[in-house]
């Protein structure tokens, strides 16, 4: 059943507005709570494929440091929200799973690119580039505000947390990594569900995705407030919590997707 209006159709601005459905803010705890219900419905599924990345970040980061980039660390875990998205295509397939009555498993989950594997590679791609250049950027803003600072952990947090330019350079990173985050999140916000949902190409799903993002502005922005705070809990636990945070908003989003974007007029 499916209580949402469409959207109006400004063509002329957003060629995939058709395809776009109008949401409230209220939806977006609809869609959490239906998450938690795929998490608990999956059984050990959802929690052993946020294992898998709670294992990755914590070895990622030790061998960042015991190979002298520690300077990398935080520009690492910050970055993860720019990437987050391509991590929970897995999550998706189980919740289509579960939609359709069929019952989950690990390999449906890592397997989930199948489904669209040249499209799906060419986003993920997209969201590790931008990863890769939000990290040199705050190394490079970094390196403009304290020339003479070592780029050790302890040199940079001291720099950074207790000196006048250390919060110029929080405040300009700040503005810098939300702009690379909003552009990520609109990418990729319907557009990785919906090439794991249906046979559309990178252009097609990620325009689709802007229009949805820009039409339903403030629930998107409502939506990307509660994907971070549920990120960074996660992250902030030493990534323990990821385990349970990243498949709940993996399953939320699927949610999402299936709210917003309408379903096509010949499945």
């Amino acid at each position: 059943m499916n209580q949402h209006e469409p959207a109006p159709q400004p063509a002329n601005l957003f060629p995939f507005a058709d395809r776009v459905n109008k949401v409230s803010v209220e939806d977006t705890f609809k869609w959490l709570a239906a998450g938690w219900r795929d998490f608990r419905a999956s059984g050990l599924t959802s929690l052993t494929y946020g294992l898998f990345f709670v294992l990755a970040g914590i070895v990622l980061t030790v061998g960042l440091y015991r190979a002298g980039y520690e300077y990398l660390i935080a520009p690492m875990i910050e970055g993860f929200l720019l990437v987050g998205p391509a991590l929970t295509v897995g999550l998706y397939a189980i919740s289509r799973a579960l939609e359709d009555g069929r019952k989950p498993h690990l390999g449906m989950a890592f397997t989930a690119w199948r489904a669209n594997p040249v499209h799906l590679l060419a986003l993920g791609l997209a969201l590790v580039l931008f990863l890769f250049i939000w990290m040199r950027l705050a190394v490079m803003i970094f390196a403009l505000s304290f020339p003479y600072v070592p780029l050790t952990l302890k040199d940079m947090v001291n720099a950074a947390l207790f000196s006048l330019d250390g919060w110029v350079f929080l405040g300009i990173g700040t503005v810098v990594g939300c702009v690379m985050a909003s552009l990520a999140f609109a990418m990729g916000a319907m557009a990785l569900p919906m090439m794991l949902d249906r046979k559309v190409d990178f252009l097609q799903a990620v325009g689709t995705s802007f229009a949805a993002v820009v039409i339903n502005a403030r629930v998107m922005a409502v939506w990307a407030a509660l994907v971070v705070v549920f990120t960074a809990a996660g992250l902030v636990s030493l990534y323990i919590g990821l385990a349970v945070t990243l498949p709940l908003i993996g399953h939320a989003s699927w949610h999402a997707y299936k709210a917003v974007i309408k379903p096509p007029a010949n499945p």
